[in-house]
C-alpha cells in the first residue's frame, strides 16, 4: 500500500489552520504540524512520479 502524502498535507493544513489561537498549546501545536508538513511535503516530492504515456504528435504542415 502506497502513502498519499497529499492528502495526508491537505488534512495537516487543515489542522494547522484550526489552531489560531493565542495560547501556549495553540502556538505549539502549529509549530508541531508545521514540521510535521514538511516532514510530508519533503517525502511527497521525492518519490518518483508514476510513469506516463508519452504521446507522439504528428508532424506536418500547418494550416
Amino acid at each position: 500500500m502506497t502513502s498519499d502524502f497529499s492528502a495526508a498535507r491537505v488534512h495537516l493544513d487543515r489542522a494547522y489552520h484550526y489552531l489560531r489561537g493565542d495560547d501556549p498549546m495553540s502556538q505549539r501545536g502549529r509549530e508541531a504540524l508545521d514540521l510535521l508538513i514538511e516532514a510530508v511535503a519533503a517525502e511527497e516530492f521525492k518519490l518518483p512520479r508514476q510513469n506516463a504515456e508519452v504521446l507522439m504528435f504528428p508532424i506536418g504542415r500547418r494550416f
